[in-house]
């Protein structure tokens, strides 16, 4: 139970995809971990698919929400079930190679950090394409994360013993306040460079609406963060440089 890592996923239509990101788990050399699937209240058999899959493997768990909340509240309601030391977030259409957490729990132990992530490559919608290697810095702190979008949250584990509880804002970008949170108490976040998650990219993906995107991380810094106008301004500027490059190749 000490080394158990539960896995959160918040699940919004996602019958099309749900089925190869649990298989994607199932196929960890790491295998002392449950997942922890929030279905919000979708209108396809996202559930019904979930719920098949976990009658043959008890490690994963479906958990139903009994209204639409968003991503936050589905994560909120995987994050109150889940049992383990180390907390890892898995979007529902994204998939890990074979030795991500085996790679990634070792990574952690070794360097002690509170939060850790990994670096990845895109996919197409239909997984067919696969994109250009995204690195990641070996550290990152509080300040170098308000102007940086190093952080896939599919590559994300964080050690429960060092953060205490977690619990994610409702807001946009719950996950990229989830990870401020983190580190403004002074825990270290901590990159390890190897190609491990695919991240799939799909035509209605909220995060490829740049424009709303730029919008709603102004709105972090100004209102979640609380920083004046200037300072806003600055850590926006160095995000969007940043934010430019990385989606200049697929």
């Amino acid at each position: 139970m000490e080394q158990r890592v539960s896995l959160i996923t918040p699940a919004y239509k996602a019958a099309n995809v749900i089925e190869q990101t649990i298989r994607s788990v199932q196929a960890q050399s790491y295998q002392n971990w449950e997942m922890l699937i929030a279905e919000d209240c979708g209108p396809d058999n996202t559930r019904e698919i979930v719920s098949a899959l976990s009658r043959s493997d008890s490690r994963i768990r479906l958990i139903e929400a009994s209204h639409n909340g968003g991503p936050a509240a589905a994560r909120n309601l995987a994050l109150g079930q889940a049992s383990g030391r180390w907390i890892a977030f898995l979007d529902s259409d994204d998939l890990w190679l074979p030795e991500k957490l085996e790679r990634q729990i070792a990574f952690q132990l070794e360097t002690k950090a509170a939060l850790t992530f990994t670096g990845y490559r895109r996919i197409s919608a239909d997984a067919a394409r696969t994109g250009a290697y995204v690195t990641v810095p070996d550290a990152i702190d509080y300040r170098g994360l308000l102007k940086n979008t190093a952080i896939l949250t599919s590559s994300v584990m964080v050690d429960r013993r060092q953060t205490g509880p977690i619990h994610m804002q409702r807001c946009y970008y719950d996950d990229f306040v989830c990870w401020l949170n983190i580190l403004r108490e002074g825990g270290a976040a901590r990159g390890l460079d190897e190609d491990l998650v695919r991240y799939r990219v799909l035509d209605a993906s909220v995060s490829r609406d740049k424009g709303n995107s730029a919008r709603q991380v102004w709105k972090t810094y100004r209102e979640i963060e609380g920083f004046g106008t200037v300072a806003s301004a600055w850590f926006f500027a160095h995000y969007a440089a940043r934010a430019a490059l990385k989606y200049r190749r697929f």
